[in-house]
């Protein structure tokens, strides 16, 4: 909903266009017709808070949920300063969100308390909302021991798993149970890559002092996805001297990755070895139980939509890859079956989600690539995520995204995260090269065939 004031200047209004524009290519056609292509630019705050405006509180929480990690990518790439985005309801009340757990009211700030003690944590990811099985039993009692305040026999918390398995609900939860528990304290979330960036543009503002002072303030301090600052030395300094502070002063410090400590690589061996001080607790993939559960969880606040328990015993049993994306296709199904007014039975699910069906079939994974691709070409799998551009590393790269983008569902931005943070233009020049290249050189498209069997075998 447009405030009074609210402007957009010419090179905003340009960087949105470009931003459509990669968005669309990114997910397709189909896609951003059905769920972008009526979004519209608002304003740039001055906090680099992009905030957007959809027709409907539908298509505004489906926006939000689906694609706002994609949206903030993609400005990035062309405002480095954006720091959020935000999805509004152009006009009307809106109606409650499609599977939104309702969120407690804000607690008043307090006037003496820095912004830092208000993270932007979902309302949606709480304990209340996250349902446990054997798979994240551990992960997510040792959660609430973080969260609930008491004594702690561990510091850090390191909970690893592979991505869309529920690290990221777990952290928010214990953001949202630690706040509720202590209103005054200062809490801290952000990505590694957030922290990565942050820390860069501190550095060049020559003004580190007040980053590092935010950051060993909290009295709970979470790293989400701690792999992406692989093969990043001055980061991995701050970082290490952060934790060391954190620790020493006796406040929480939650971390999370796509593997143990033991299995990262590009990591400075102090941090691996401070990450191994704690508890470290898994994620595992959710068994068929635990899906079904998560499948009942959603639908009960979702009382008027009919999903007999056909569909949802088919839809825990092919879709197994990880919970967002059982999530995801429960909210697609769901969606398109009130656009168009059509029931929900298997064979709609079936139509519906074709390409889900399909690659999930496969669950072939980036990292499983990435692994098998490091083998044949006898290179370190942290090359891959490495900075290092000499040919003997930059080819086998190139060819691990070429297979990611050919043989799993990820977005170009997601694959390109998976590879050191690099930018989705270069997972498509990858893309392009390779292909270009196996049609000129023999060899290699024999590597590319053998190793399309291998991972599909």
């Amino acid at each position: 909903m447009r405030r009074d004031g609210d402007t957009v200047d010419e090179g905003v209004a340009a960087a949105w266009s470009l931003v459509r524009d990669g968005v669309r290519r990114d997910v397709g056609a189909r896609a951003f017709d059905t769920w972008l292509k009526g979004a519209t630019l608002i304003a740039l705050d001055e906090d680099g808070t992009v905030r957007l405006a959809a027709a409907t509180a539908f298509t505004a929480s489906y926006i939000d949920s689906h694609y706002a990690e994609r949206l903030l990518h993609a400005w990035r790439q062309h405002l480095p300063q954006i720091s959020r985005v935000t999805v509004d309801v152009a006009t009307g009340t809106p109606p409650p969100a499609l599977f939104a757990i309702e969120a407690p009211a804000p607690e008043p700030a307090f006037e003496d308390e820095p912004a830092i003690a208000a993270p932007a944590l979902e309302p949606r990811y709480t304990f209340d909302s996250f349902v446990v099985g054997k798979a994240n039993e551990v992960a997510y009692n040792a959660a609430r021991t973080v969260a609930e305040g008491g004594a702690l026999t561990f510091n850090p918390l390191f909970l690893h798993g592979q991505t869309g398995l529920g690290k990221t609900h777990l952290m928010h939860a214990i953001g949202h149970e630690y706040r509720r528990r202590h209103p005054r304290s200062r809490v801290v979330y952000m990505s590694a890559e957030k922290f990565m960036f942050e820390f860069v543009s501190a550095m060049r503002a020559k003004d580190t002092y007040s980053f590092k002072q935010r950051l060993r303030s909290a009295d709970l301090l979470m790293i989400d996805d701690v792999q992406f600052i692989a093969g990043k030395d001055s980061t991995q300094e701050e970082f290490f001297h952060t934790m060391n502070e954190i620790i020493q002063s006796g406040k929480r410090l939650v971390i999370t990755a796509d593997r143990s400590p033991q299995d990262l690589e590009g990591i400075e061996s102090r941090i691996l070895s401070r990450l191994s001080w704690g508890l470290v607790a898994d994620v595992n993939p959710a068994d068929f139980e635990l899906r079904l559960n998560i499948i009942e969880k959603k639908l009960e606040g979702q009382p008027s939509v009919v999903v007999s328990s056909d569909v949802r015993m088919f839809l825990a049993k092919r879709i197994a890859s990880n919970v967002r994306e059982l999530e995801g296709a429960l909210n697609r199904v769901i969606a398109y079956a009130t656009l168009s007014d059509q029931a929900i039975d298997v064979a709609f699910v079936e139509k519906t989600l074709a390409d889900v069906l399909r690659a999930n079939q496969r669950r072939i994974t980036i990292d499983e690539i990435q692994r098998r691709v490091s083998d044949h070409f006898r290179i370190r799998h942290a090359e891959m995520i490495s900075a290092r551009r000499a040919r003997e590393v930059a080819r086998p790269r190139q060819v691990a995204m070429y297979l990611a983008k050919q043989l799993t569902p990820r977005s170009l931005p997601e694959i390109g995260r998976r590879f050191g943070g690099r930018d989705h233009t270069t997972v498509i020049h990858a893309v392009r090269q390779i292909e270009k290249l196996r049609l000129a050189d023999a060899e290699l498209d024999a590597d590319v065939r053998l190793l399309m069997r291998q991972l599909e075998a």
